[in-house]
């Protein structure tokens, strides 16, 4: 199963991710966030990972100008729209590049979800006016009836890991604050015994890639 590990700060966590096998890590664009890092910054992080760790830059609510001048600018590979951008924002991008986060509250908000043509869908929990990051878990039971690639993500962590992959399902999981020391630096112990969790719990099953570096199509 594919794995992001997101609010990546700083070169030596994501060097930590790529260590341990994950796919891909996320860079956070949103000023707001305690993870919030600067494009100059993640330009000098991607230099220096491997090509086969994906990249991927978090927007929310950005100017569709910014978020293609990071993308080039940073090298990325992937965008993560994490904010309230309609079906129409994401359709000004290639259908193959873009996540887009969702909060479910309703079963209304699940048939929503379909408006979107996008590579997978991401459920998250917001709190407080966060929109990600905050440790609060996605609901669950609304999260599995999504009907396309869906990440799951939302207060994840060792503990609670196993049971999410049971109960939902996903295609992929999106690791934020459940594999920290505090917000902005990972624990590499966390990251590596959230790995081994997650290849036990779905060992024998085909991943589907949703992460992709940027030379593919």
């Amino acid at each position: 199963m594919q794995v992001k590990i997101c609010g990546i700060t700083n070169l030596e966590d994501a060097l930590c991710a790529a260590q341990n096998g994950v796919a891909a890590v996320g860079f956070i664009f949103h000023r707001p966030s305690p993870r919030f890092i600067n494009p100059q910054k993640v330009a000098e992080i991607t230099d220096k990972l491997p090509a086969r760790l994906v990249k991927v830059g978090v927007f929310v609510n950005e100017k569709e100008s910014f978020v293609r001048r990071t993308f080039e600018r940073c090298r990325l590979d992937m965008i993560q729209l994490h904010g309230d951008e309609s079906p129409g924002y994401c359709r000004q991008f290639p259908r193959n590049r873009i996540l887009k986060a969702l909060v479910l509250q309703t079963e209304e908000d699940v048939r929503k979800s379909e408006a979107f043509d996008v590579a997978a869908i991401l459920v998250d929990a917001r709190h407080n006016g966060l929109y990600g990051g905050t440790g609060r878990t996605a609901d669950w039971d609304l999260a599995r009836k999504i009907a396309g690639p869906l990440i799951l993500s939302g207060g994840l962590n060792e503990f609670n890991v196993p049971a999410a992959l049971e109960v939902v399902r996903p295609a992929a999981l999106d690791i934020n604050s459940g594999a920290e020391e505090k917000p902005g630096k990972k624990d590499s112990a966390k990251i590596a015994r959230m790995m081994r969790i997650i290849h036990s719990a779905s060992a024998g099953e085909t991943p589907l890639n949703i992460f992709i570096g940027r030379d593919r199509t």
